[in-house]
């Protein structure tokens, strides 16, 4: 299932120069199945056109507060009445203010002051001057206190030229967020660790020893995680993925690199997540240089020693976090991943068969504890993230009262 399929949302265009981003954002919405109403300010019509939303939407555009239309008159009604969110992106200074202050001079702001219970998201954009102004922050804590999310805004370069705090989220970050805003927020408040993508062993400055980790899994479960409203740490080995939005990401290349950064950060973390495919063992002879073919052909002797368990170590805290580990065998995984969950002394353990889930796009999981195991079903593997994050929010241990 698409993640946005069923859901319509009013989006609603004021003015400003992020106009543009806005018609990227629908159609990019449109692909995980969400149906919009565009609702469009006077000043929004400046910069983009009612036609090119309509053409793109697929559906009547409203700009007019009077518009008959709808056989009652009433759009400032009926267009909320099923909806499942408003978004108004971009939402210029002078909107916010009206939001703030329960203004209702045009359709959008009377609209949003007629919703009932329909959700606001509101994605800022305006000049870095206009953001940080006192009344801006102020209307926008407002916004925040009568319940509306705030999106953003973003850093950086400015259509006036200036550089600065006031910049619209991308149009896939305003995607990120939407998808987020739907999911349940099972793990808010939590922070959640997590290792994900191979490591790699030097052998010379040119040769490593690695795996075949993609990292896919480790980064849907950051995703995943994200979106049930934690504070994501994801400390990634070697992969070609971008980091999931809003998930800050730590990169490392080797075992002992990731084993310094999950220390780092264990201790304040509610739930770690061991993800990654860690290199059991190292090249204790690592050569400096680049290690030549030898004239008699035979390959250079390499000695190895062992890394550090992370997950071991870390599952040994006094005051740790909640620990779930990952198991990817090839053959009798249900042996191995218990014997495994024992061994490393951590209360959940997820196994896979490593030839099925590497580098796919797709896995089939299977969850060890104390009562046995329990199989998921084949899924996406955003999909099973989000499964396994369910999961991990139920075996939690309830927060002790303040």
């Amino acid at each position: 299932m698409l993640d946005l399929q069923h859901k319509r949302i009013v989006l609603g265009l004021t003015g400003g120069i992020a106009c543009y981003k806005a018609a990227e954002f629908l159609r990019r919405a449109q692909d995980e199945g969400a149906v919009f109403d565009v609702v469009m300010t006077d000043a929004a019509s400046r910069f983009i056109t009612p036609v090119t939303m309509q053409a793109l939407s697929g559906r009547p555009v409203f700009q007019d507060a009077w518009d008959a239309r709808m056989p009652n008159n009433m759009a400032h009604i009926n267009l909320t009445r099923g909806a499942d969110a408003i978004c108004i992106a971009p939402a210029s200074t002078d909107f916010i203010a009206k939001l703030a202050h329960g203004m209702a001079d045009d359709l959008l702001s009377t609209l949003c002051v007629a919703k009932g219970a329909c959700p606001l998201l509101v994605a800022p954009a305006m000049n870095r001057e206009m953001w940080l102004h006192p009344a801006t922050q102020r209307n926008v804590a407002q916004l925040r206190a009568d319940g509306a999310v705030v999106l953003g805004p973003a850093e950086g370069s400015q259509a006036c030229g200036e550089v600065g705090g006031g910049r619209m989220l991308e149009p896939h970050e305003l995607l990120s967020e939407l998808i987020a805003f739907f999911q349940p927020k099972l793990l808010a408040g939590r922070r959640v660790l997590i290792t994900a993508g191979p490591t790699s062993e030097k052998i010379d400055p040119v040769r490593v020893i690695t795996n075949r980790s993609s990292g896919k899994m480790g980064y849907a479960i950051a995703r995943a995680a994200r979106e049930a409203g934690a504070e994501v740490i994801l400390v990634s080995g070697p992969t070609a993925l971008a980091a999931p939005y809003g998930v800050r990401r730590i990169d490392v290349e080797s075992a002992v690199d990731m084993h310094a950064a999950v220390m780092a950060e264990a201790g304040r973390s509610d739930v770690f997540i061991s993800v990654a495919a860690v290199a059991d063992w190292r090249v204790a002879n690592a050569s400096d240089s680049k290690l030549k073919k030898r004239a008699d052909g035979r390959p250079p002797s390499l000695e190895f020693e062992p890394n550090p368990d992370i997950l071991a170590e870390v599952a040994a805290l006094p005051s740790g976090p909640w620990c779930v580990g990952f198991a990817a065998e090839t053959e009798n995984l249900e042996e191995h991943a218990q014997a495994k969950r024992v061994r490393k002394g951590v209360p959940l353990l997820v196994g896979n068969l490593a030839q099925r889930a590497m580098n796919a796009d797709d896995t089939e999981l299977v969850l060890f504890d104390e009562t046995g195991h329990h199989a998921m079903p084949p899924a996406d593997k955003i999909i099973a993230a989000r499964r396994l994050v369910e999961q991990i929010a139920r075996r939690l241990p309830v927060r002790p009262s303040p």
